[in-house]
């Protein structure tokens, strides 16, 4: 997901454009980003506040959890770092949106780490947990997310079951890296029907009461924004 993509220029960034325009030119024809550099780094609190004030009020942001916490062995990771990435996130406010726990496929399920983790999440946020291993797809897990609030995310290459959770749901579509190079700045894979599938799935969503924060990688057709263009037609349809 993102949005520092240089290959964008000249389609949604206009020619010439500095990177440093890129965030507040990609807020006026979108509502919300998933930032992944923070999966890479904790950004500093200027650098957060900058995102902060090149969008407008009603922005957000979602935002993934470092890998020092998602992909310690056993969830054995760093407390004192988690604390200085929440911290720094929090400058974001008030156009801070879900935080992403997103997990690799080596971590087994392991309930009462996961529980720990959750225990230590500030309860004012929403938090968001997607699974790239199948084993974590049972009750116990669901009822772990249901007892601390948090959202289990729905993604197009790992089939998570469709179970309440809380009170809003996360979709991201990835697609398929072997087959989609997502740095030419065009459509590479017609994914139209695809993307009429989850509108139905965002619209039911929505018609429950449920807000949506959905993401679309450049690997899904390998040009997200026209992948949003038609996702909106189809729900508005």
């Amino acid at each position: 997901m993102g949005w520092s993509y240089s290959f964008w220029v000249g389609k949604l960034y206009l020619e010439g454009m500095k990177a440093t325009g890129y965030l507040a030119e990609y807020a006026s024809n979108m509502n919300s980003v998933e930032v992944d550099a923070t999966f890479y780094r904790i950004p500093s609190v200027s650098t957060v506040e900058a995102w902060r004030d090149a969008v407008p009020e009603d922005f957000r942001f979602a935002v993934k959890f470092p890998q020092t916490v998602t992909h310690a062995p056993r969830l054995d990771y760093d407390a004192e770092k988690l604390g200085v990435f929440l911290r720094h996130i929090e400058s974001l406010s008030p156009k801070l949106g879900p935080l992403l726990l997103q997990f690799p496929p080596f971590l087994k399920p392991d309930h009462t780490a996961l529980d720990d983790l959750l225990e230590t999440l500030p309860k004012n946020r929403l938090i968001a947990a997607e699974f790239r291993n199948k084993r974590w797809f049972t009750e116990d897990t669901y009822k772990l997310l249901h007892d601390h609030c948090v959202s289990l995310v729905s993604t197009n290459n790992l089939e998570a079951p469709s179970v309440e959770t809380n009170g809003f749901a996360y979709l991201r579509l990835e697609g398929d890296r072997k087959a989609v190079n997502g740095e030419r700045g065009v459509v590479e894979i017609d994914r139209r029907a695809e993307t009429r599938k989850w509108a139905n799935w965002i619209r039911k969503q929505l018609d429950s009461g449920k807000d949506v924060y959905g993401y679309i990688s450049k690997y899904y057709s390998g040009y997200p924004p026209t992948d949003v263009e038609t996702l909106k037609k189809n729900i508005r349809s």
